[in-house]
């Protein structure tokens, strides 16, 4: 059972995420137009939606970083006050 199932979930990403993924489905294509169908590049594509889709089912999931460990930069940069990771 989804506890989450009717709330709706949005991921956002950093500019650099966001420039980041563009530019790896950007390397993807052009593998693809190449024939190449299988890559550390498609492999990592499928990791980062597989943590998305997992992220959209439950946003809790991974581990807690202890709020005293979270580096400064991100509460300044992104203004969180709490952190997850997820592997």
């Amino acid at each position: 059972m989804n506890i989450f199932k009717n709330k709706n979930i949005k991921i956002i990403l950093s500019k650099n995420a966001s420039e980041e993924i563009f530019r790896l489905k950007d390397i993807i294509g052009k593998e693809i137009i190449k024939g190449i169908h299988s890559s550390e590049h498609q492999t990592l594509l499928r990791s980062i939606e597989r943590v998305f889709e997992l992220l959209k089912q439950n946003p809790f999931a991974g581990d807690q970083i202890p709020k005293r460990l979270i580096p400064k930069i991100y509460i300044e940069i992104y203004n969180i006050n709490n952190l997850w990771r997820v592997e």
